[in-house]
């Protein structure tokens, strides 16, 4: 039998951004700083796979819109978009109501119950996004989450050689190239490198074989918040698995609540709600019942793994 790991005492709310945990799209300040029409750029961004179809080449529709991004650099009318520039935009993001404080409120609400200290519960937040990591680094959530899946952008490309070069510092420059990139489908990946601690022992691989029993945080210690079809996938893994998966929406800037309530009547999430986490609303409710009923069971789940121990046979 493998040895444990870990204690599985972690519960993780893994959150998307755009319409989540923020009313809109997090471009928008990047938009507004250098007075371009939002409506114009996405609607060149939808029509962009067929673009390049046509010259004969292949992007993937998720991931279209870095493409432009990055055009919309070289052009140079993002020009001077550095990562220090995306985190400074980032800084102007507001937030859903009730965030980040129902963030901080979880944290506190595992610290109030006597079982759970016992047991050594705790909360963890992790933010996966197809959106722009150094926004979201450089936003009012940034102190209070606990790992960041999202597209980074890189400023200098390492040059051909660079191993037989003494390296040299150079001012930032603008983004030129995607780094790490996070898709729809890359966001399951996400989920499983909390699953198996990736994320805190980088010397573990994602696809290393790993026992339920090896596992840092179980998918069913897993709440998913997210708004949108994009993600389905991690939505299907979750409700396979035992986790829990709440679909939000937002009526401003624009009403995605049919969107939302479509997946709910696909039996793609488990509950509905306003993007809105202050107390006393349905989604902190919900959540906080998750949190609860997750927490009860993994009490529940260390009481029986302790009474299954034999004692040994007394004196008669």
């Amino acid at each position: 039998m493998p040895v444990p790991l870990h204690t599985q005492t972690v519960v993780a709310f893994i959150w998307d951004f755009d319409r989540t945990l923020i009313p809109g799209n997090m471009q928008a300040p990047i938009f507004e700083e250098y007075g371009v029409d939002p409506s114009s750029f996405w609607g060149e961004v939808d029509g962009l796979v067929e673009a390049y179809a046509r010259q004969g080449e292949v992007v993937q529709r998720d991931l279209a819109y870095l493409v432009h991004l990055l055009t919309y650099v070289e052009s140079g009318v993002f020009e001077g978009l550095t990562n220090a520039k995306l985190a400074e935009l980032g800084a102007r993001l507001e937030p859903n109501p009730g965030m980040p404080e129902f963030m901080e409120a979880t944290r506190r609400r595992v610290a109030e119950v006597p079982e759970f200290v016992h047991e050594g519960i705790t909360v963890e937040h992790y933010v996966v996004s197809t959106g722009l990591r150094p926004m979201i680094e450089g936003s009012v959530f940034a102190s209070h989450i606990d790992g960041i899946w999202a597209n980074s952008l890189i400023e200098r490309p390492v040059p051909q050689g660079y191993i037989e070069q003494m390296p040299v510092e150079e001012p930032p420059s603008a983004v030129t190239r995607l780094g790490y990139v996070t898709d729809n489908t890359a966001k399951t990946r996400a989920i499983f490198e909390i699953n198996k601690g990736v994320n805190k022992n980088p010397s573990v691989d994602v696809n290393a074989r790993m026992s339920e029993a090896q596992r840092r945080v179980p998918l069913e210690n897993m709440v998913y918040i997210a708004d949108g079809p994009s993600d389905v996938p991690c939505f299907a893994i979750l409700n396979k698995n035992g986790g829990k998966t709440l679909g939000v929406y937002v009526t401003e800037p624009r009403n995605n609540f049919r969107q939302v309530k479509q997946l709910q009547e696909q039996g793609r999430i488990q509950g509905l709600a306003e993007a809105d986490f202050r107390e006393g609303s349905a989604a902190y409710l919900w959540l906080m019942d998750s949190l609860e009923q997750i927490g009860y069971e993994i009490v529940e789940n260390r009481r029986q793994a302790f009474r299954e121990i034999q004692n040994p046979p007394g004196h008669v």
